[in-house]
């Protein structure tokens, strides 16, 4: 019921292209990948189709961009594997499907996804502010200490203090 939903938000997010693999009948799959609003529908493809689909997909992407597999089957575990991220439904994916992907969303809601990249890019961002913050104060430090003006001990309390800090930067991740 929220797959339309949450790939509006996937889309809002800035990813181009979402495309369905299934082994559904053409009807069935249409139907389906127009209402949720998915860009392209491969329907009726055994498990090899699919892996082969997915490949020319692979070829295609813009060079430096992710390709992302979500599914729930045992037909789906292959390409999982393959996929640069790959993201299983595991309430009701097989075990070969939970197995190969890098990623299983445990209550099977497609819209965790728009949330854990969310979720990635905040983190990323905290972790270059820490990374920037901490090697500026460093800088700052030694080339004070070079100069005579700042001792071993205030190094070392700063050292603490950037580390202290950077903890106390990160903990924004878990609001």
């Amino acid at each position: 019921e929220t797959s339309q939903e949450a790939i509006k938000h996937l889309k809002k997010r800035g990813i181009k292209n979402i495309v369905m693999l299934t082994g559904d009948k053409k009807d069935i799959a249409q139907d389906i990948g127009k209402k949720v609003g998915v860009d392209k529908v491969y329907y009726e493809l055994l498990p090899q189709d699919k892996v082969s689909k997915f490949e020319t997909i692979l070829e295609k992407a813009p060079k430096g961009k992710k390709v992302i597999f979500v599914g729930d089957g045992i037909n789906d575990a292959p390409v999982l594997a393959r996929a640069d991220i790959g993201i299983a439904m595991g309430g009701i994916g097989s075990d070969a499907s939970i197995e190969a992907a890098d990623v299983v969303i445990m209550n099977d809601e497609i819209s965790k996804i728009a949330e854990a990249i969310n979720i990635s890019k905040r983190t990323n961002n905290i972790v270059w502010q820490n990374i920037v913050f901490a090697l500026t104060v460093k800088a700052i430090v030694m080339i004070l200490g070079a100069g005579g003006v700042c001792t071993m001990w205030e190094a070392i309390f700063a050292d603490v203090g950037v580390a202290v800090l950077a903890v106390i930067n990160a903990r924004r991740i878990l609001k």
